[in-house]
């Protein structure tokens, strides 16, 4: 079996969109989980930003 392997360089409008999109959905995944209405999210995004580090109070 054969495969081939090609890479291709992103713009620098690439690499922006792609960054603020993961910086959003970070964002997202770290503060907006807190605010959940599900005590079991909230806990498990709390735990997670004690894990990392992360300031929450």
């Amino acid at each position: 079996m054969n495969a081939t392997t090609t890479t291709q360089s992103l713009s620098i409008s690439q690499r922006l969109i792609a960054g603020s999109l993961a910086l959003i959905i970070g964002v997202f995944l770290i503060a907006g989980t807190g605010f959940a209405q599900n005590m079991a999210v909230h806990n498990g995004a709390h735990d997670t930003r004690h894990a990392i580090g992360f300031p929450c109070h």
